[in-house]
C-alpha cells in the first residue's frame, strides 16, 4: 500500500507543479506615481554629468575667474546625461512603464508630441509663457483651445526679474482660469548663482511666494501650484497656503540639488505646517534619465512620512490638483 501510494504521488506531482503554475497570480503593477515636473528638451553633446545633492556645499568663486565646475564632483557614481533625444525618450519611456508613471511635461513642442505618442495618457502636455515676449495672448490662447495642452507650465518670470503678478503677464493667466487650466510657477531658488552665470535679470526676491497673493486675489478660481516648493522661503510659502486653500507645491529640483538633510528638513517642516495634502512629487528633469530613481529615494526614506502620506505626495494630491481620474492609473 504504501508503494502505491508513494507512486500515485510521484505521477500526480507534475500535474501539481503545472497547476501551480497556471493559476499562480500575476505580478501585480507597482503603485501608480505620478511626476509633476519634467522637461522636454533637446539633447546637447557634452552636457556634463551629474552629482546628485550637488549643492550640498557651495563653491567659492571669484567674479575674475571662470564659474566654478560643480554638478559632477563629490561623489563617486555620477548621474550620465542622455547622449541623444532618442536615448532619453526610450530610456524616460522605460522608466515609466517600469515604475508605472505619469508625468506632466512642459518644453520642447515636438519632443512633447514624440513622447505623447508612445505614451499616451501617461504624458499631460504643458505650455508656458515667462513673459509676454514668449508668445502673443492670442497665440497663448489658441494653444489652449486646441485641447493637446492640460497645463500652463513651466511659468517662471523670476528669471525675467518679473513677479507671477505683473500685469504684463494678468490676461495669460486670465486665459488659463478662462479654460480651467491648472498653472505651475516656478518661485524660489534657480540654483548656484543663476544671476552671474546664466540669467542676469533673475531675482531672488522675485521667488518669494507672497508675490503670487494679488494675481490669486484678481483670479480666484486660478489653481497654482508653486514649483520647488518656494524654497527656501518655507515661512512665506506656509502663510500663502494657508491664506489660499487651492495653493498646492511640487518638490521638484530642490530635492536633488540640496543637501539631503536640508531638503528633508523643508519637507518636514511643511508636512508639519499641516499641507501633506498639498505637495507633489517632481523632478524637475532634464537630462540626466536617473533624476527619478535619486528623487523618488527621498520620498522613499522619509521616516517622518507615513506610508499614506508618502501615496499622497506621490499620486494622490495630484490626482486631486490636476481633477485626473485615479482608476485610469491602476
Amino acid at each position: 500500500m504504501r508503494k502505491f501510494t508513494l507512486l500515485t504521488a510521484c505521477a500526480l506531482f507534475p500535474a501539481f507543479l503545472y497547476a501551480q503554475t497556471v493559476t499562480a497570480p500575476k505580478k501585480s503593477a507597482p503603485l501608480p506615481i505620478i511626476d509633476v515636473h519634467v522637461h522636454a528638451m533637446k539633447v546637447s553633446p557634452g552636457m556634463a554629468p551629474l552629482c546628485p545633492w550637488f549643492l550640498r556645499d557651495m563653491p567659492g568663486s571669484d567674479p575674475n575667474s571662470a564659474p566654478p565646475s560643480f554638478l559632477s564632483t563629490g561623489c563617486a557614481i555620477p548621474l550620465q546625461p542622455a547622449h541623444s533625444d532618442k536615448e532619453m525618450q526610450d530610456s524616460l519611456m522605460a522608466t515609466m512603464k517600469r515604475l508605472n508613471m505619469t508625468m506632466v511635461v512642459y518644453g520642447d513642442a515636438g519632443i512633447i508630441r514624440n513622447w505623447k505618442k508612445v505614451a499616451g495618457d501617461r504624458i499631460i502636455p504643458g505650455i508656458g509663457v515667462s513673459s509676454p515676449s514668449d508668445m502673443t495672448v492670442m497665440a497663448f490662447t489658441d494653444s489652449l483651445s486646441s485641447g493637446f495642452y492640460k497645463v500652463m507650465g513651466e511659468v517662471a518670470p523670476q528669471y525675467q526679474g518679473l513677479s507671477p503678478s505683473d500685469m504684463s503677464l494678468d490676461a495669460y493667466f486670465a486665459a488659463a482660469e478662462k479654460n480651467n487650466i491648472p498653472v505651475g510657477i516656478h518661485m524660489g531658488t534657480g540654483g548656484n548663482g543663476m544671476a552671474n552665470l546664466t540669467s542676469p535679470k533673475y531675482r531672488a526676491s522675485k521667488g518669494d511666494p507672497l508675490l503670487l497673493e494679488d494675481l490669486l486675489a484678481r483670479h480666484p478660481k486660478l489653481k497654482v501650484w508653486v514649483m520647488h516648493a518656494g524654497y527656501p522661503m518655507v515661512d512665506n510659502m506656509i502663510a500663502l497656503m494657508g491664506a489660499n486653500a487651492y495653493v498646492y507645491v511640487d518638490i521638484a529640483g530642490l530635492i536633488w540639488s540640496y543637501s539631503q538633510v536640508e531638503v528633508n528638513a523643508y519637507l518636514k517642516r511643511l508636512v508639519q505646517a499641516g499641507f501633506g495634502k498639498r505637495i507633489m512629487y517632481g523632478t524637475d528633469m532634464l537630462i540626466w534619465p536617473k533624476l527619478v530613481e535619486t528623487s523618488l529615494s527621498v520620498i522613499e526614506n522619509a521616516d517622518y512620512l507615513s506610508y499614506d502620506q508618502k501615496r499622497d505626495i506621490l499620486f494622490n494630491n495630484a490626482v486631486r490638483f490636476f481633477r485626473l481620474d485615479p482608476d485610469k492609473y491602476k
